[in-house]
């Protein structure tokens, strides 16, 4: 495989995409058009999404190291190196000393020697016998850590939500084709059989034709958050790194333990799962690009305590012939995931108080899908049952994609132009709530907000000095 010696010194010398940028007069972009970049076609539209000639056989080994290694960041490890004896860890990586020492012993065991320990993901990037990486650090961090993994010349799978603000995925869509690398999302559904069929069966007219799209991400709750004072930094954790490009703030076990309750590392609690259903939406409907607007209601409603992120939000999208309702939100004792016996099995939800659905009314039928393995069916009139597919739950199938992908460098089932598309529909709704329940008028082929500036500056992020996303 082509290797990009990894500059460690890009750290402290890279070119940012920092929000201050956004407030000058001009920028290279804005030279060469006269106008502001956010009002341009994204460069990433421009090119086409590739990932090099075939490096290597089938048979040959895969060198990997996981980035983030909390307990699902550890499971995508472990899942990985039980698919076959040809994909091996060579580090586990987390800034906490405390985080992997499961996936260490288990991988030893797996593969015949344990992974190394570090601290420090860009040791990994520097090292040429890894080829590609998982990361499952927390969502602040994706961008910044997938970028300089594919300037090191390694493909990336990145878990959901896949960025933190809309320019994120714009870039990282940029960088995948400019290095030729494979950016595997981990939006697992796209690679599932049962959704496939789901998508041919609506292809085929079987709804007739698609008018709304209904999608429900219901969690449990709701849950009092009780915020832990700030204190001093555990020796176990290097706290600068682990904040990476977020604001300078003190250690606290909430903001280290509870990330999804902070705007400045997550997209919001509910929404960081919500995703899921969403881009299974898209992805049975055909992957529709933005709609022509988002508006987003909603707030803290249901509990007043210091969580800064909404436990309930409706959102609508109007892609102009047909509309999509979202509610999201963990206010719902009585809404439940679909249990391992559904997603590993050939039964259907409860759809009345399943949380995790999509309902597609056509105007023949309607089909109610489940996702990570909760299957499909078709009704008529009377609740008739018209066609119906039970489903399986897809990570095994979305990893071994990925790691068929950095053999072949075909482009993965769940790549990186659809994961970012997914994500930033649902950073417009944050923006769209922060800004007062605003209407968001969208530009789809610029990506842009053409009503609201603001939303536009929100749109783009901000960056901590040291932590800015290095130019493509």
């Amino acid at each position: 495989m082509e290797r990009r010696k990894f500059l460690a010194s890009s750290l402290l010398g890279a070119i940012g995409f920092n929000f201050a940028s956004c407030n000058r007069k001009s920028s290279e972009a804005d030279a060469a058009s006269g106008q502001p970049e956010h009002f341009q076609v994204p460069q990433y539209k421009l090119n086409k999404l590739t990932a090099g000639q075939r490096h290597s056989d089938p048979s040959d080994k895969i060198v990997l190291a996981l980035i983030g290694a909390g307990g699902w960041g550890s499971n995508l490890a472990l899942e990985t190196a039980g698919l076959e004896s040809n994909a091996e860890f060579k580090y586990i990586c987390d800034v906490d000393d405390t985080r992997g020492g499961r996936a260490v012993a288990e991988l030893g065991r797996i593969q015949g020697y344990m992974p190394q320990r570090v601290r420090d993901m860009r040791k990994v990037f520097d090292d040429p016998d890894v080829d590609a990486v998982i990361i499952a650090t927390p969502t602040h961090w994706h961008a910044l850590a997938a970028l300089w993994a594919m300037q090191a010349g390694k493909d990336v799978y990145v878990e959901k939500c896949i960025t933190h603000n809309v320019r994120e995925g714009q870039i990282l869509a940029q960088a995948a084709m400019k290095y030729e690398r494979i950016f595997q999302c981990g939006l697992q559904n796209r690679s599932a059989g049962y959704n496939i069929k789901a998508a041919e069966y609506i292809k085929s007219g079987g709804l007739g034709k698609i008018l709304n799209a209904s999608v429900t991400g219901l969690l449990d709750g709701p849950i009092p958050f009780n915020e832990r004072p700030d204190e001093g930094t555990p020796d176990h954790i290097n706290w600068d790194m682990w904040l990476g490009p977020a604001p300078k703030v003190p250690y606290s076990v909430s903001r280290n333990k509870s990330w999804l309750s902070y705007w400045d590392f997550s997209a919001g609690f509910s929404f960081e799962d919500t995703i899921h259903q969403f881009d299974l939406m898209r992805f049975v409907l055909g992957d529709p690009g933005f709609p022509r607007s988002i508006t987003c209601s909603g707030g803290r409603n249901a509990l007043e305590d210091n969580r800064q992120v909404p436990d309930n939000q409706s959102v609508l999208y109007d892609f102009g012939n047909f509309t999509v309702n979202l509610l999201s939100g963990d206010f719902t004792p009585y809404m439940y995931k679909a249990p391992p016996e559904i997603r590993f099995g050939d039964n259907f939800p409860d759809w009345m108080n399943n949380g995790d659905k999509i309902v597609i009314y056509g105007t023949q039928a309607m089909m109610l899908l489940g996702r990570m393995g909760g299957g499909w069916q078709v009704t008529g009139r009377d609740g008739e049952i018209l066609a119906q597919m039970p489903g399986r739950f897809p990570l095994r199938d979305n990893l071994q994609n990925y790691l068929d992908c950095i053999r072949s460098r075909e482009i993965p089932n769940s790549d990186i132009i659809q994961g970012h598309l997914s994500s930033s529909m649902l950073h417009y709704a944050n923006i769209s709530l922060k800004q007062g329940c605003k209407q968001l008028e969208i530009d789809a082929e610029n990506e842009s907000v053409i009503n609201n500036p603001g939303a536009n500056e929100l749109a783009r992020g901000k960056y901590r000095r040291g932590f800015e996303l290095p130019a493509v």
